[in-house]
């Protein structure tokens, strides 16, 4: 978290977490931490403070392995070249680490070239930074893809991520999954980001419902053909370029039958890494702003007063 050290320690007896390894000190104090249940990447940006980075902006991390073989979850933090903005990115792999590995610099590359290193975000025109954040967000995956496919043994992974450009007065964001951007602002937690996930009855996941059955999918337990909980993401080919495969592949291992296989007509892709991207004015009483991976999420409600109240007082001394 992007607090000073005895604050971190604060931090980990109120939530029960055990430090495993921790970076020297920096303006940025990043807590690895491991524990039996969830699995999650968190990022915290702090308010202006005498331990800055750019843009007078302090930052920390920190991690939570689960069960799991391999960490698929990441996160980028970078300042350098962008005209004052701060890069915060946090990314959730599903199925290997490949997407995530090349989400890393790739992604970061390119969002900076579509921003022309962060000058289009200084009073640029909204309108055009969305297209140019778009076009990064589909730029970006359309050279993933082709890297999966030609994998040795073909690599079905994927990842979500959630970018922010953030300066003291505004923050820029472009998001494709479900993890999650929350703003402390006055003690309180304001939500920015949607979920994109194929179930629920809220605005955004029946919007995601009716895009997937409109591209010839269908939705099983809350869960595109049965299979994936996500519904926009880079990566997952099987849902792009190879969705005929999967449907044979499908039948082979008795998911479906052949009749219903020739029913199936695809009109586009069912995951999709196209973005939601927002603006936001910040102010003096904007506290904090976190990003972080469901694993942290599914654990601790987005708006849960108590655990915002404990962050809000911790950063506040």
């Amino acid at each position: 978290m992007a607090l000073l050290s005895p604050r971190l320690h604060r931090f980990r007896l109120l939530t029960k977490l055990h430090q495993a390894s921790a970076s020297k000190p920096t303006n940025a104090n990043q807590l690895t931490v491991r524990r039996k249940t969830g699995c999650c990447y968190a990022i915290a940006v702090d308010a202006p403070s005498s331990l800055t980075d750019a843009a007078g902006i302090r930052w920390g991390s920190t991690t939570l392995q689960g069960l799991r073989e391999e960490m698929e979850d990441d996160a980028v933090v970078r300042s350098d070249g962008l005209n004052g903005f701060l890069f915060a990115a946090v990314f959730d792999g599903h199925g290997g680490c490949s997407s995530v590995k090349f989400l890393r610099e790739e992604l970061y590359k390119d969002c900076i070239t579509a921003v022309q290193g962060g000058l289009m975000l200084n009073g640029g025109d909204f309108e055009v930074i969305k297209a140019a954040l778009e076009k990064a967000f589909d730029d970006t995956d359309k050279r993933l893809l082709p890297l999966l496919e030609a994998a040795g043994k073909e690599d079905e992974s994927g990842s979500t991520a959630t970018v922010a450009f953030i300066r003291n007065d505004v923050m820029f964001i472009s998001h494709v999954g479900d993890s999650c951007v929350v703003l402390s602002r006055s003690g309180g937690a304001q939500v920015l980001t949607s979920s994109h996930r194929p179930y629920g009855n809220n605005t955004t996941s029946l919007q995601e419902i009716r895009r997937i059955r409109e591209a010839g999918g269908w939705i099983v337990n809350g869960r595109i053909c049965g299979d994936i909980s996500v519904s926009r993401a880079f990566g997952d080919i099987r849902f792009k370029t190879k969705k005929y495969e999967m449907l044979r592949k499908g039948a082979e291992e008795g998911r479906w039958s052949e009749k219903f296989v020739s029913r199936v007509q695809f009109n586009g892709d069912l995951v999709t890494a196209s973005p939601e991207v927002l603006q936001l004015t910040l102010g003096s009483n904007v506290e904090f702003v976190l990003i972080a991976s469901d694993g942290l999420w599914d654990y601790m409600n987005r708006l849960n007063k108590c655990h915002f109240r404990v962050l809000y007082q911790l950063r506040s001394g």
